[in-house]
């Protein structure tokens, strides 16, 4: 797809910075409150090592499934107790700028996920300097596929992505299935503190492993990619969640809430959300806490809630069964297929 005719315009405020406060602006540890830059990286390096160790060895699971030919072409997959298919799946992509970060230490949302009947993924791919933004993109929409034609009962599709793995997984927004041979049950995307115009990167230490050029940027750039598209190369029902910390750089926030805005000027649906007190690490890591979140997936759901036929995510201190009558506030109930399972949404009440 020719984008070189459209760019993020002359006006956007990264191209007014200093080198120095571009390269600030795009260091996510940089504007930890909590912790300091170091330390935050690595906590957020021990909480993924620990939730993986956890779930490889309580949960049921097949591991380093081949996707492809290549090394790291692999993903691993987590089941609830019981049956293994006819089960929502939630895909997992990590992120580390493209060059760090492996699905060995990304299972964090596990553990609450399968307790409550949703299956898991985590993706492997990849990274700089071996693996290319092109290589990436491939990648992920192989592993796409993969899932969809081992897993065709499966009741929808919802995928995950932090920082590059945001990237990654907007991408898909934008793939012809019909090379894959496979069009997935694609029901929602949650893309978590992401990057989607990547012309800033290349003015980034960032790019030192990546070797990225302005052409690749621009064919890589899902919010380019998507302003030259006349209409959505597949049906926009799928719903996407763009979130965003309050502690992410005001840099990370343009680019989500205009990432955002560029999806429904296009016809798509979704959601934008800025979630309060947490940085960019703590985003994923809470997903590791099964109090924060109550998932409520088919035969599971309580019998005050009625049918349930696609997942459903409230606060983990369900209201009383007439409350969800009111529309009450930090209740976020996700009807019929064209929603996602927006458990980021229900971290706090203050969220919603």
């Amino acid at each position: 797809m020719d984008v070189s005719g459209v760019a993020s315009g002359d006006e956007a405020p990264w191209k007014k910075m200093s080198k120095e406060e571009l390269q600030t602006q795009y260091s996510p540890s940089r504007w930890v409150v909590r912790l300091g830059a170091e330390e935050a990286l690595k906590t957020y390096s021990q909480i993924g090592a620990q939730a993986t160790n956890q779930a490889r060895a309580t949960r049921k699971s097949l591991l380093h499934v081949p996707y492809g030919d290549g090394e790291r072409e692999k993903l691993d997959l987590y089941f609830p107790d019981g049956v293994s298919e006819g089960l929502p799946l939630f895909v997992f992509v990590h992120g580390g700028y493209w060059q760090s970060g492996s699905k060995d230490t990304s299972a964090f949302m596990v553990e609450p996920l399968t307790s409550q009947g949703v299956a898991v993924g985590v993706v492997g791919y990849d990274i700089a300097p071996t693996g290319t933004l092109d290589l990436m993109v491939d990648q992920l929409t192989r592993s796409v596929a993969f899932l969809q034609t081992q897993y065709p009962s499966n009741r929808g599709i919802y995928l995950c992505g932090h920082s590059a793995g945001a990237h990654l997984a907007a991408m898909m927004l934008l793939a012809d299935w019909t090379k894959h041979g496979a069009t997935p049950n694609l029901k929602g995307l949650f893309l978590i503190s992401g990057l989607y115009d990547l012309e800033p990167i290349i003015h980034t230490s960032e790019n030192t492993l990546l070797h990225m050029t302005l052409e690749d940027a621009q064919r890589n750039s899902p919010q380019l990619c998507l302003q030259a598209t006349p209409t959505p190369p597949w049906a926009p029902a799928v719903h996407t969640l763009v979130a965003v910390g309050q502690h992410d750089s005001p840099e990370f926030q343009r680019q989500s809430r205009e990432f955002f805005q560029v999806l429904t000027r296009g016809g798509w649906e979704a959601t934008f959300k800025e979630l309060p007190d947490l940085d960019h690490f703590e985003l994923i890591e809470k997903l590791t806490q099964s109090d924060y979140v109550l998932i409520q997936v088919g035969c599971s759901c309580p019998r005050q809630l009625g049918p349930c036929h696609e997942p459903r995510i409230f606060p983990a201190s369900l209201p009383a069964a007439d409350d969800f009558e009111n529309n009450i506030p930090g209740v976020l109930m996700v009807p019929d297929a064209s929603s996602v399972i927006t458990y980021l949404g229900s971290f706090s009440t203050k969220s919603s």
